[in-house]
């Protein structure tokens, strides 16, 4: 990817001087009410931690009703010191000022209005508006406050344990949790917890793939749009295939046959590789999020 002279997104706080402090909840109250929310908002990996919850069935949407805060600009953990990458970073605020100025505009010709949301980055362990952010839990949104949490330890654990390098692959990450965020934006993410509500488990679970293959489009449909200062694409020859790769390496499918050998497809909360792959692809290629229906996102033979 060539962002060149991109600017950074000042949305962001660091709390990876925090030293995995795991204080209160955001919000306090109930802590399996809190916490349910960012569960299946998880970019895609396994999860097996999360999913000993019982309560699984609630876990993607819940608690949308007090739309987004607004942006905490970089600010730095008060104790402790952050040990996060320059490198990483640097290229993590370009994709998400990229995201910002792509939504804006994309919106704009629908009659929204983009609201940035705020990334933070976070070490082990951190607090969230749904609870408590954990990495074994992977890149989350949690619609409660409108932000997305990140442990940049994922881009390592993507591209050795995953077989997934690449910077569109880590930029992929990114631009699916905005995703969400744009979907939080759009009414898709109230719906669909008012739909999960009236739902049994396996419909639950099928209607979060529905929303997670739509995030991932939306991140094929950022990638299409996505600009340089100049005026030129972001995505160079052989981006595209990185996240095509990482689609593949986190499906639900292919996450179970490594994990247990066995494949459920009742449980699938994020869709098959084929789904990922071909709704990553539809956004791509189509560079509009009106190609990213869930319906047809969602079927069996995608891809």
């Amino acid at each position: 990817m060539r962002f060149g002279d991109e600017r950074e997104s000042s949305n962001f706080s660091d709390d990876t001087g925090r030293g995995g402090g795991l204080g209160g909840f955001g919000g306090g109250g109930n802590m399996l009410g809190c916490l349910l929310p960012m569960i299946a908002s998880r970019f895609g990996i396994g999860g097996v931690v999360i999913l000993v919850i019982g309560y699984f069935l609630l876990s993607s949407l819940g608690g949308l009703g007090g739309g987004v805060q607004q942006p905490a600009s970089q600010q730095v953990a008060a104790s402790g010191q952050s040990n996060l990458d320059p490198g990483i970073k640097h290229f993590t605020l370009q994709v998400l000022a990229s995201t910002e100025d792509t939504w804006t505009k994309l919106l704009a010709q629908r009659g929204i209005r983009y609201t940035p949301t705020t990334l933070h980055f976070y070490s082990e362990s951190d607090n969230s508006g749904c609870g408590i952010a954990q990495s074994a839990m992977g890149p989350f949104y949690c619609p409660t406050d409108g932000n997305i949490y990140l442990d940049t330890e994922f881009f390592n654990e993507l591209a050795r344990k995953f077989q997934a390098p690449g910077d569109f692959a880590d930029a992929y990450v990114i631009a699916h949790e905005v995703g969400h965020h744009v979907q939080d934006l759009m009414g898709t993410l109230g719906q669909a917890h008012s739909a999960q509500a009236r739902a049994n488990s396996t419909e639950g679970n099928h209607i979060q793939v529905g929303v997670e293959l739509q995030a991932d489009c939306y991140a094929g449909v950022w990638a299409a749009n996505a600009r340089n200062p100049e005026g030129q694409p972001v995505m160079q020859p052989g981006d595209f295939e990185e996240g095509i790769r990482a689609a593949q390496a986190i499906g639900d499918d292919t996450l179970q046959r490594e994990t247990q050998g066995t494949v459920v497809p009742d449980s699938f909360t994020h869709g098959t590789s084929a789904q990922r792959m071909n709704a990553l692809r539809t956004g791509f290629q189509s560079g509009d999020s009106a190609a990213c229906d869930i319906q047809k996102l969602e079927s069996p033979t995608a891809g």
